[in-house]
């Protein structure tokens, strides 16, 4: 895979050219990295979990193992969750701070499609100012006049030092 670090201030674009998973969230289409998807499954009975982030909608049991489910809706601000029949979990595995491999589940609105998206479709993060640098985002694509946001899912769910195991 191709690695593109575009440096400009404080923006670093980390993208690197491969296949990705894209969702909507709203009216918004993103993407993960293939890699880091370990399936697909429906809604489901979510257990919640006291004191846990507003976004965090608490565990289910997947297959005998209990993991957290992130609404993305609610972690991006999009508002609330919309459930229709084309909403799921998406399940990904990330790196915990402990280098400790774990997955978690993300509530999206619809998954889209697996897509190869190259370095020459992407651009880096604007800059817009304030508190916003960026982090969790590895570039902007541009596909077929659509724009997709490419998630850096590891920096998305760590980012608010949510202790994840």
């Amino acid at each position: 895979m191709a690695r593109s670090d575009i440096d400009s201030g404080k923006n670093k674009t980390k993208f690197e050219a491969g296949k990705f998973l894209t969702f909507k969230l709203g009216e918004e289409s993103y993407g993960v990295a293939v890699l880091k998807i370990r399936e697909i499954i429906r809604m489901q009975k979510i257990t919640p979990v006291p004191q846990m982030p507003h976004y965090v909608k608490g565990v289910i049991n997947l297959r005998g193992k209990v993991i957290p489910v992130i609404d993305m809706r609610l972690k991006f601000g999009i508002g609330e969750d919309n459930v229709t029949e084309r909403t799921c979990i998406v399940v990904v595995q990330i790196e915990a701070r402990e280098g400790i491999a774990t997955s978690v589940g993300l509530i999206v609105d619809a998954v889209e499609e697996v897509m190869n998206i190259v370095e020459d479709e992407v651009e880096e993060t604007p800059d817009l100012g304030g508190q916003f640098d960026g982090e969790y985002i590895l570039g902007i694509a541009k596909i077929k006049g659509e724009v997709k946001t490419l998630l850096d899912i590891d920096q998305v769910i760590m980012a608010e030092g949510l202790r994840i195991r």
